[in-house]
Parts: C-alpha cells; structure tokens; sequence
C-alpha cells in the first residue's frame, strides 16, 4: 500500500491539502530510511507495504530501544523496565551496593545517564573498592561529556585491572583522553586494545586518530579489517556495532 502511494500524484495533492496525513507519511518515510540505514531488511518490507501500526511498532521496538546518545557505547547487560521495577523494590528493601550498580547499569543502557550517575555513586557511598562501580561511573561521566572528572576513575580501574570489562573500560579510557585532547596517549590505547581484541569501536577510534595525525595507510588498514569481519559475523554482532561499520564505510569513502 505504501508503496502505491509514493507513485500516486493524487494521493500527494491530499496530503498537501490535510497537514496530519502528510506528518504521518513522513513519519513513515523517516521510519523507512532508518531501517534500511541499519540493515532492519523484515522492518523495512513490512514499513513499505503496511501503513501505520508496522511503523509505530518500529519506533517504539527498534528505534527507541537504544538511545541516540548510547548508540554503538553498550555496557554488558540488559534493557528491561520490569527489571528497573524489581531492583528498585530491592533497594528499597535491602539498600546495598549491588543493586544500586545493577541500577545504574540498566539507567545507562536506557540513556538515562544523570539517573545511572546518581545509582553509580551511590553504589559507591556503600562500596567504595567496587571495581565494577567506578569504571562504569567513569563511562558514565565520559559520556555526560565530563572527561575529566571520568579519567582518574578509569586510570585507577587501568592499575588494578587492565583488562576490565573484556577491554570496555579501557577504550572508555581512550575516549576520556582523546576528549582531552591527549590522542599520542588515546593512540597507545587504542593500539592495545586492538592487539587483543577485534572491536570495531576501538578500530574505527584508532583510524580516525591515524587519519588526523596524517597516517592514511594505518587508518586503511584498521577499517579494512572492521568491514571485512563484518561480513562474517553474526546477525547480532552486526547490529550491535552497526554504528561503527557505517563510520567506517564513510571513512573509508574519504580515501
């Protein structure tokens, strides 16, 4: 149906004629081009020969399950308001550390970064050596763009546990000191992280930095790598780093 009414003369004279007809088709257009953007292929088909209801589903299942602001910087872990309802009844209950920082975890993943930062901390007024607490507090603040106040919070994550989070914590730390403008040592992050793990976070970072520091065979060589393992992972893997892939595709586009 949709699709007939692109084509139809006609039917665009009358959305002119009656504004909410013509918000809804541009909704369903904006829905359209998203789902094609992120590869969404059953999303799109479904948007392109229905009307309204596959639309509204979309935008409420797909693209506004993951908050603009957090797209491509997940933490482990999982999205769910039931989940949010049951810790908040445990803390009511039992006031500890943990479910304070499952909180806070769950707040971030949801975008809600001022409520995470409030959970973090006071996760950390029951816990101060909570190794977990204070590298996500960290990212957190990294990502209210208030790096310095994250980098001493990573660093001490750094010296205890490079590894933290399978390496989350330290491209956390990456980021921190290329938004200070320190990007020889977010570099030398970055190289690491690389060297151990196949993120395409970390290999689209590292090609931008060599890209801005002039070395376009380095920064070749690290998207190359992230658009090839592309086509060989999961459905799940592709979605989740989807926003890294399309960085790279458009990096790669400039050289």
């Amino acid at each position: 149906m949709f699709a007939s009414l692109l084509t139809n003369i006609e039917y665009w004279q009358y959305l002119i004629a009656n504004p909410l007809s013509l918000v809804i088709t541009v909704f369903q257009i904006w829905m359209l081009i998203h789902a094609i953007r992120n590869r969404e292929w059953i999303w799109a088909v479904f948007i392109f020969i229905g009307w309204g209801l596959s639309t509204v589903l979309y935008y409420f299942m797909v693209y506004r399950a993951s908050p603009t602001s957090m797209r491509g910087f997940e933490l482990p872990g999982a999205q769910s308001r039931k989940r949010i309802k049951e810790l908040q009844a445990q803390i009511h209950h039992l006031d500890n550390a943990y479910h304070h920082f499952q909180l806070g975890d769950l707040y971030f993943q949801r975008g809600k970064l001022d409520e995470a930062e409030k959970c973090y901390r006071a996760a950390l007024e029951r816990d101060p050596n909570d190794i977990d607490a204070r590298a996500h507090l960290g990212q957190c603040l990294l990502r209210l763009k208030r790096p310095a106040e994250a980098r001493p919070l990573l660093e001490g994550v750094m010296k205890e546990k490079p590894d933290h989070d399978y390496g989350y914590s330290m491209m956390a730390l990456a980021e921190t000191l290329t938004a200070l403008g320190e990007t020889d040592n977010a570099v030398l992050y970055w190289q690491h992280i690389t060297q151990n793990h196949s993120y395409p976070r970390a290999k689209v970072q590292l090609a931008e930095l060599y890209l801005a520091k002039n070395q376009p065979d380095l920064a070749r060589a690290e998207l190359k790598d992230v658009l090839n393992d592309d086509v060989h992972a999961p459905a799940f893997q592709r979605k989740r780093d989807r926003v890294w892939i399309r960085r790279a595709r458009g990096l790669m586009g400039k050289l």
